[in-house]
């Protein structure tokens, strides 16, 4: 089933609220965790557990780059080589990219692309703690928007990001600066939020869902349609509904929310799921 897009006004409109909500969260300390839009009673480390990060990934990171953000680990997905380029779609902190740094090794280079200034900064406060404790000199943060990329063509080998392409008003836009950004060859490695079925309408006018990934989010198949038509092909998807549980499980305050809009009998996890989606951007 093919989706509305937003009018201008309606994408600056998500734009900012996704904008303003993310700025609040990087300006907390720690995680994100006591949010309406995050992790509830299961803190940052428990949510990245959860989705597939390990205790050694998790153990070198400088302090405050997991905000408990993720539904999924593109970077394991992705299967990261050394000396790769690689970019991630709304870096935040830079928990993936400081991830990613240490897989692609001396060699390689890893990219964060965020729009949230406060986001950026704090990746860039944390650029140094990453350097001290690995002697690595190999990331980067960039200002930009996900849908018009500051990355020249044909530049990076993966693509990674984790929880981000649901929040655009423009996805099939992202799709195609995806494409656009890979060497022939190159490959994609995301995980996101999509839908079954579609969410009642009071849900996705609530801004929590917004900001917590659940309100932008896409049926499955419509996530398929959108990277193909960008050109994208060996397109695999990976539905991982055990995340959405996890955080009913941890009484999240966003998901909560949501439950109390389902139907009687109904639970998040019958509509929302975690997606991990792979694919290649073809050698011709």
């Amino acid at each position: 089933m093919a989706t509305t897009q937003p009018v201008a006004d309606e994408k600056d409109a998500v734009r900012n609220a996704v904008r303003e909500g993310y700025a609040k969260i990087a300006r907390r300390e720690g995680s994100c965790c006591s949010d309406t839009s995050c992790c509830g009673s299961g803190g940052g480390n428990d949510v990245a557990r959860a989705v597939g990060y390990t205790e050694a990934e998790l153990a070198d990171l400088p302090e405050g780059a997991n905000m408990g953000l993720s539904c999924g680990n593109p970077t394991a997905l992705a299967s990261l080589l050394s000396g790769e380029v690689v970019l991630d779609l709304g870096s935040g902190g830079g928990f993936d990219v400081f991830i990613a740094g240490q897989k692609v090794g001396p060699q390689g280079r890893v990219i964060g692309v965020d729009m949230t200034p406060d986001m950026l900064g704090k990746a860039r406060r944390n650029t140094a703690e990453y350097q001290a404790r690995t002697g690595l000199d190999n990331v980067e943060f960039r200002l930009g928007e996900i849908e018009h990329l500051p990355v020249a063509d044909n530049n990076v080998d993966v693509v990674i990001s984790n929880c981000v392409v649901n929040l655009s008003p423009e996805k099939p836009q992202v799709w195609r600066e995806i494409a656009r950004v890979l060497k022939p060859g190159g490959r994609v490695a995301v995980s996101d939020l999509a839908l079954f079925k579609p969410l009642p309408d009071d849900i996705k006018d609530m801004v929590e869902a917004l900001v917590g990934c659940v309100a932008g989010a896409v049926l499955v198949e419509e996530t398929e349609r959108m990277a193909r038509q960008a050109g994208l092909t060996d397109i695999r998807l990976h539905p991982k509904s055990d995340y959405i549980d996890a955080e009913t499980e941890w009484d999240a305050p966003l998901y909560e929310k949501i439950l109390e809009h389902l139907p009687d009998g109904a639970r998040p996890g019958d509509y929302i799921t975690s997606l991990n989606v792979t694919a290649t951007k073809p050698e011709a």
